[in-house]
């Protein structure tokens, strides 16, 4: 019989994420009422604000009527709009808790949240039961559904109703045992960029994870602006935007302004209004760029931004607009340096060919190795840091991009003092074309991501295995 007067709360059980919830409700001679789904209530109590979109009602003639067991790719809320049901969970995810088995009834005063992957099942109590739920994604005929037998022996579910005496679908009875299904997969994460010094590095990092998929321009072009299709975006739960135009001096001009602001600004507000329609945790790549170096201390994630040129500008913009999202990390770094071309290999190159460099030696910061980055993001993502901006560089005093040059210029078995230091002013006048102006002062302050658990690589360490062709792990 429905309880009325309850206060809306919520248990645990002993599937992770599984969780029952009593619902207030209100009856007197007429009937009853119930706020069913009261999103600013449940979410204040603790429901993950999961986004539905459809609402589903499933009316069952007869007593024993039974349904299940289904693991969909989407999250629901379920509630008896009359009658009583027995219900059963089964945790169908890849994990430890795979096969984990909680039953309980439902009635109008109980529901239960279900997470994806988890299989839903039960059998009516009442006659005329009407089981709704509601769910945050529509059917696809390209997802996967994965399915359990109610019978399976190894689950031992007490059914109330025996099921040689229950209403069930001949489709329900020929589902396989447990031992004959493949675990739900949790939901993926997308790297963007992947074809860059970045996304190279999350590539290495994570190649031996299925949950991962990486798409490079080809994929998908953030100039395009139309992302809606690109992906089955319910699939993922973060997306990492290693993608950017990076072309800083090319963006001063007229093309590259254009280019900058349609990848850096257009392209990222897009993929914004992705990440808040689907929930997704959005992980975003920023620059010293967006500060202009004139501070005479390093900059840390509060700094007021004022950025010189149209690169930082477009940087800064889209920082700003990723800021919107309730789940995103901005992750600022400076001087990266990875698989592909950059100030390192160029020296290295230099020093080869027996060329004598002139470097900038009045611009200082410090080096971020993309491997260093790409461990730096993973720690953010799976440690579950607090959202909002982190700077992250490597750790160690701050150089000029001078000192760097006769570093590398030593490390590879050349004479350092080849290298000659210029200021900034002069090497750039020397340049034809467009100059981008850059930041006198690029030094991150790294206190808040150490807080959070992450140690920076020492910049030296690292160094010298990138010229020696090492893995930087070692130095860890």
């Amino acid at each position: 019989m429905t309880e009325y007067g309850k206060a809306l709360s919520a248990r645990s059980t002993t599937i992770p994420g599984l969780t029952i919830w009593e619902l207030p409700v209100h009856g007197d001679n007429r009937g009853w009422f119930k706020e069913n789904w009261q999103r600013e209530k449940m979410v204040a109590a603790g429901l993950p604000d999961f986004g539905p979109v459809q609402n589903n009602v499933s009316f069952n003639d007869a007593i024993g009527t039974t349904r299940g067991i289904h693991a969909e790719p989407w999250d629901k809320f379920v509630s008896v709009a009359t009658g009583r049901i027995f219900g059963a969970w089964v945790d169908l995810r890849a994990g430890p808790s795979f096969g984990a088995v909680f039953t309980a009834e439902l009635d109008p005063s109980r529901a239960v949240f279900v997470p994806r992957g988890v299989g839903n099942a039960f059998q009516t109590l009442e006659p005329n039961t009407a089981y709704t739920y509601l769910v945050n994604d529509h059917y696809s005929p390209e997802a996967s559904y994965t399915s359990v037998n109610l019978a399976d022996e190894t689950l031992a579910i007490d059914w109330p109703i025996p099921l040689a005496q229950a209403e069930l679908s001949a489709k329900d009875r020929a589902h396989p045992r447990l031992d004959g299904i493949v675990p739900v997969m949790g939901r993926k994460k997308l790297v963007l960029g992947a074809n860059g010094q970045l996304g190279k590095a999350l590539r290495d990092l994570y190649s031996d994870d299925p949950r991962f998929d990486f798409a490079g321009r080809a994929e998908l072009d953030l100039a395009t602006g139309d992302l809606d299709d690109a992906f089955r975006w319910r699939d993922y739960d973060t997306v990492i935007n290693a993608a950017a135009y990076t072309a800083v001096d090319a963006a001063e001009t007229d093309r590259g302004r254009s280019e900058a602001w349609a990848v850096n600004v257009t392209g990222v507000a897009a993929l914004a209004r992705v990440a808040r329609r689907y929930d997704l945790t959005m992980v975003h790549i920023s620059s010293d760029y967006v500060f202009d170096g004139a501070s005479d201390r390093p900059y840390d994630e509060d700094h007021p931004v004022a950025p010189l040129g149209v690169y930082g500008q477009t940087k800064a913009a889209g920082d700003q607009i990723v800021q919107t999202i309730p789940r995103h990390y901005v992750v600022r770094t400076s001087w990266v340096i990875g698989d592909g071309r950059n100030f390192v290999r160029t020296m290295m190159s230099l020093a080869q060919r027996g060329v004598n460099p002139s470097v900038v030696d009045d611009q200082f910061g410090r080096l971020t190795f993309a491997s260093e980055l790409a461990r730096a993001i993973r720690h953010l993502t799976d440690s579950r840091a607090p959202y909002g901006v982190y700077n992250v560089t490597g750790s160690g005093p701050a150089t000029s991009w001078a000192d760097i040059a006769r570093r590398v210029f030593a490390l590879a078995g050349h004479d350092p003092d080849r290298v000659t230091g210029v200021n900034a002013e002069r090497y750039f006048a020397s340049i034809a074309g467009p100059v981008a102006p850059r930041p006198r002062n690029s030094i991150l302050d790294l206190a808040k991501v150490h807080s959070v658990g992450y140690q920076a690589g020492d910049v030296e360490a690292m160094l010298g295995c990138y010229v020696r062709g090492e893995s930087a792990a070692a130095e860890r």
